[in-house]
């Protein structure tokens, strides 16, 4: 469910909008979407379908996980979701309003950071240099050590 180059954004700031633009394609709002749509905006960064499944640690109703993956790729072929991959870990959602970010994610521990696209313009201008690549981090973040990791690492 990646974002795809033929597909618009759908940008919403709240539950409303993100219903009405569930309705506007045609589709109904079940409870279950709904549910998806409510931990995602609840959910203070990216998260796994299974977070979501498991009631964001106890914090919502649990869902069924086909259900959850179901609506997941539902909302994101409508450009309301966009997916990534964490390193070894479960693919990420996020809202399409709060995917303007790119990602590091630790391959140890499996921190996820999110980072202004802007802070890895170095990084980009680097791969344009040595391959003429333009590099994007939105689908497969940058994975290694997070600091902390890092550190445990270089003491062993």
């Amino acid at each position: 469910m990646t974002v795809s180059p033929d597909r618009q954004p759908v940008v919403v700031a709240d539950l409303n909008e993100a219903i009405a633009a569930v309705r506007r394609s045609g589709l109904r709002l079940t409870s279950a979407r709904r549910l998806v749509l409510e931990a995602l905006l609840a959910a203070k960064g990216p998260i796994s379908a299974e977070e979501i499944a498991d009631g964001l640690g106890g914090t919502m109703t649990q869902s069924d996980i086909a259900s959850v993956y179901r609506n997941l790729e539902t909302l994101g072929g409508l450009g309301l979701v966009r997916h990534f991959h964490a390193g070894h870990g479960p693919g990420r959602y996020v809202l399409e309003s709060r995917a303007d970010r790119e990602y590091l994610a630790c391959e140890s521990c499996g921190v996820v950071e999110s980072v202004d696209p802007a802070s890895l313009d170095d990084v980009r201008a680097a791969v344009r240099e040595l391959s003429g690549f333009e590099a994007r981090f939105s689908h497969f973040p940058i994975v290694g050590l997070c600091p902390t990791c890092a550190r445990t690492q270089r003491r062993r």
